[in-house]
């Protein structure tokens, strides 16, 4: 685990952050959620706290869709959670393999009968900030900057 401190107020200071590789199938994509809340609680907000639900959720969504539209034949997805407890966010991010398929860069207007186009809405709802950024050699990282309430850090 990285720790806050750093040796001089020059450097940069390292952040608590935390990652893991799923496999790319919806039984992952509940394990990535499930990660998530018990980092959370680690980081001092319980699984029932606002915060922690509003990070389930976007890991939930964003891996849905690394699950969903990003799956590249014996590649996992990963998913990197980083605390900035003195900004109050939360960063998820979730990489996949696929290049070709990059989530829009607006929230889409779902169709009030369709199934799915959703989960970017909650995305959007819920984080401050979203986007993507490649990935290299392959893949692309979808990020969110989710706000919690300032917690100690274990």
């Amino acid at each position: 685990m990285l720790t806050g401190t750093t040796a001089s107020e020059h450097e940069p200071c390292e952040l608590p952050a935390f990652g893991q590789r799923f496999a790319p199938t919806p039984r992952g994509a509940r394990l990535a959620r499930r990660f998530a809340v018990r980092r959370m609680e680690e980081w001092g907000h319980p699984p029932g706290s606002d915060a922690s639900c509003a990070v389930a959720l976007v890991v939930g969504e964003l891996a849905a869709n690394a699950v969903r539209h990003g799956r590249v034949p014996g590649r996992g997805f990963g998913l990197r959670l980083v605390l900035d407890a003195a900004a109050g966010l939360v960063r998820v991010e979730v990489a996949d393999a696929a290049s070709a398929s990059r989530p829009p860069a607006v929230a889409p207007s779902p169709s009030p009968e369709g199934e799915s186009g959703r989960g970017l809405l909650l995305v959007d709802a819920l984080a401050v900030r979203w986007g993507t950024a490649p990935r290299l050699p392959l893949g692309k990282t979808v990020w969110a900057d989710v706000p919690v309430a300032e917690a100690s850090v274990r």
